[in-house]
């Protein structure tokens, strides 16, 4: 099978790639290996999209994005998934539902009539010599071989780059920031966890941690109402082993096993111990472990935490990132740390470009940065941002047997919106 646009990985930047790709013209092939699209949105339940507003101090949710990050938003409202955004101390987030999320990227795929989504589907190699010539996919011990123009590597740990054979990096074991274990919790008591009950609630487990009731991994567990009635996500954050890999299955394995181990026990000491839970009952575990970083694609240009924390100026900008660097490399909680004038980061097409492949680009988590700057850049708005960008590069890149420069990929930004959408 020939196709114009290859992208792998159906999370929010495969998701906007694809869309953007198949809008623009391009044959496109959407890869996913779980059975929803959504990635870490859906499979890991994260439940905010963080990276879609405007750093800024004033009250008052301001969209930083130009095209689909703006239209997924209207289409998340529309469809009851989220009741908009919400300020949480000097952030802007989206809470949504992880299911919602899901049914709307259904129905924005659907009614793209040149793309095509395959679902439980694996990347299994990648064949070609400075550009990808063809790729073989996997679905059930069924082989398939698909020739690209182009290619979006948007699955989150580089896997396409890496079996390329394009350049990658990946941070030390000892500063990759650590997986989120989400699980939801049902008939919880959450108007008492307004105010500082929170907080004493996270001294109660600290106490229950250092007398050996609970494993460490329950220090800094975060509790978040989500508004449906008495359901509740709870956030942990967990330690791999000293040379984790979260590309390793043997890891990933241990890690979603200690997760659920580390939910049950959690659930029954808030039984026992706290009022708002004595109900509580585990009412959904996530498909997988959510992974805030792994490998990264070695880009034309790199963007670096000099840049994120000065406000990067790029030329050649294609996306932005309004996020703080969130670093999470310890089990307590984060460590922020904030641009100068909570200026935006200009996001260059030459980090979403591949060096040395002449026709593999990359979004989501796994562009071109160092390990800091990753960290603002990780989130799901700039994922999305990201990915639309991408995909109008490679559609490009398929249409005219050329890559695009920056003004062309801006230019087309406008033109892809639903004729229903305002242009945002």
């Amino acid at each position: 099978m020939k196709c114009d646009v290859l992208v792998l990985g159906g999370g929010g930047a495969g998701l906007a790639a694809a869309v953007a790709a198949a809008r623009a013209g391009a044959h496109t092939l959407l890869v996913e290996r779980h059975g929803a699209l959504g990635g870490m949105a859906v499979a890991a339940l994260v439940h905010s999209i963080c990276g879609l507003y405007r750093l800024r101090v004033e009250p008052g949710a301001v969209l930083a994005h130009r095209g689909l990050p703006g239209e997924f938003v209207a289409r998340l409202i529309r469809a009851g998934a989220t009741p908009g955004p919400m300020r949480y101390g000097r952030l802007d987030v989206l809470p949504h539902s992880p299911p919602g999320f899901a049914a709307v990227a259904d129905t924005l795929t659907a009614e793209c009539l040149t793309l095509e989504t395959r679902l439980h589907t694996e990347l299994a190699a990648a064949h070609g010599a400075g550009r990808i010539e063809a790729v073989d996919l996997l679905c059930r011990g069924t082989n398939s071989t698909i020739e690209p123009a182009a290619v979006v590597d948007a699955s989150g740990d580089a896997t396409l780059a890496a079996l390329a054979g394009a350049g990658t990096d990946q941070a030390a074991a000892t500063q990759l920031q650590r997986p989120a274990f989400i699980f939801a919790l049902h008939t919880v008591d959450v108007a008492a966890l307004d105010g500082d009950a929170r907080l004493r609630l996270a001294a109660q487990l600290a106490e229950a941690v250092h007398a050996g009731r609970l494993e460490r991994g329950a220090l800094g567990a975060h509790f978040r109402p989500t508004g449906r009635g008495a359901e509740v996500y709870c956030t942990v954050d967990l330690a791999g082993p000293d040379d984790f890999d979260p590309t390793s299955p043997v890891h990933l394995a241990a890690l979603e096993q200690t997760g659920r181990r580390l939910a049950i026990a959690l659930t029954a000491f808030l039984r026992a111990h706290h009022p708002a839970f004595k109900r509580a009952e585990l009412a959904a575990f996530p498909t997988q472990v959510g992974i805030r970083e792994s490998r990264r694609v070695r880009g034309e240009a790199t963007i670096t935490v000099e840049a994120v924390l000065c406000g990067l100026e790029a030329p050649d900008c294609v996306a932005f990132g309004t996020w703080p660097m969130e670093l999470r490399e310890k089990p307590t909680g984060p460590r922020w740390r904030y641009p100068e004038d909570d200026r935006p980061t200009e996001i260059p097409l030459g980090a979403l470009k591949a060096a040395g492949m002449a026709n593999l680009w990359t979004a989501g988590r796994c562009i071109s940065c160092d390990h800091e700057a990753q960290a603002a850049l990780r989130v799901i708005g700039t994922c999305l941002a990201t990915g639309q960008a991408a995909g109008l590069a490679a559609a490009w890149q398929a249409n005219r047997a050329a890559p695009p420069g920056a003004a062309e990929v801006r230019a087309q930004i406008e033109t892809i919106l639903g004729p229903e959408q305002d242009r945002w």
